[in-house]
């Protein structure tokens, strides 16, 4: 089995996308990916558009050859769009990449979501040339799909998500979309599909309203998981600030586990360009008006390209100084 994960936090993008490569399968999951369209009132720098160019291009090239596709749930940042900003993927895009071709969709089913998000899996049905069929619960091969469990803590206003495990020999993959750790059985059920590696949305500790409770219930599950499988890789919401950074990197510490971020298991450069955007703000300033020139298509990101192999936080300075 090979594991490639294409765009989360640490590698630029808000996502979870990754793609699995087995023996007589490639599936590509969550083939979406957004910027935060504003964030401290800031739209986002044009730096991060420029990596989210690349990673769109990375997700449509791995569609090219996949057999199967999944959508853990309909979030923006996950599935790509029929309504996309300038920062999003395009719904047609992918369409033009799988449409003349035989290839299989696992989606998540409608238990859980709101008028809109029927609204949006309706219009994705449209696009892409497909009926979307109902995944939850279901087995094919080496592939499983898990019943409906909460994005976040039950009861919440996100709805829920699907969980996809994929099995090839001795090695269990697990994609855990933005469970973000608050419910224990959620993390029960990964403990039982008994993976070798998982790849997981850590929570959301920028958010203010996230309560104690809450925090030490995604400590607790973290632990579980960290001891309970050969490789944890937290992402996603966890890696929008340098506090998520601290807090995944103590627990590595604590637990002695292979506790990692998305970038460390690629190999490559932490480049957390969500939280850091007011610095990129205040140290590489953007053109008035440059945002609705680039959605007018009157202005690209070269200017920005020759900068996206960047520092950690401490060399900032290398960063700013071209």
């Amino acid at each position: 089995m090979q594991i490639e994960i294409l765009g989360t936090e640490s590698l630029g993008v808000r996502g979870l996308s990754c793609v699995v490569t087995t023996k007589d399968r490639k599936i590509v999951i969550d083939p979406g990916i957004a910027l935060g369209y504003s964030r401290h009132s800031l739209l986002p720098h044009p730096l991060q558009v420029a990596v989210g160019e690349i990673v769109r291009k990375k997700i449509l090239k791995e569609l090219e050859d996949a057999t199967d596709v999944v959508f853990s749930h309909l979030h923006g940042d996950h599935v790509p769009l029929v309504d996309a900003n300038p920062y999003q993927m395009p719904a047609e895009k992918v369409a033009a990449v799988c449409r003349a071709r035989e290839l299989r969709f696992w989606v998540k089913g409608p238990h859980g979501l709101s008028q809109h998000m029927k609204q949006r899996l309706q219009s994705l049905q449209i696009a892409l040339d497909d009926n979307l069929p109902n995944a939850e619960g279901q087995t094919d091969g080496l592939m499983s799909f898990s019943l409906p469990v909460p994005h976040g803590q039950r009861g919440e206003r996100f709805g829920m998500v699907m969980m996809t495990r994929v099995e090839d020999g001795n090695d269990v993959f697990v994609h855990a979309s933005d469970i973000q750790l608050l419910e224990d059985a959620t993390v029960s059920c990964i403990l039982a599909w008994q993976p070798t590696v998982v790849l997981a949305s850590g929570p959301p500790l920028y958010l203010p309203h996230l309560s104690k409770q809450q925090r030490k219930a995604a400590l607790r599950n973290a632990v579980r998981l960290a001891h309970g499988v050969d490789t944890l890789i937290l992402d996603h919401h966890l890696l929008r600030s340098e506090g998520g950074r601290r807090w995944l990197d103590k627990l590595a510490v604590t637990t002695g586990n292979n506790v990692v971020c998305a970038a460390d298991f690629m190999g490559q450069r932490r480049t957390m360009l969500e939280a850091w955007r007011k610095r990129l703000y205040a140290e590489m300033p953007v053109p008035k008006g440059w945002h609705a020139a680039y959605a007018r298509g009157e202005v690209d990101t070269g200017a920005y390209r020759d900068r996206i192999i960047l520092p950690y936080p401490e060399d900032f300075e290398y960063l700013t100084a071209k």
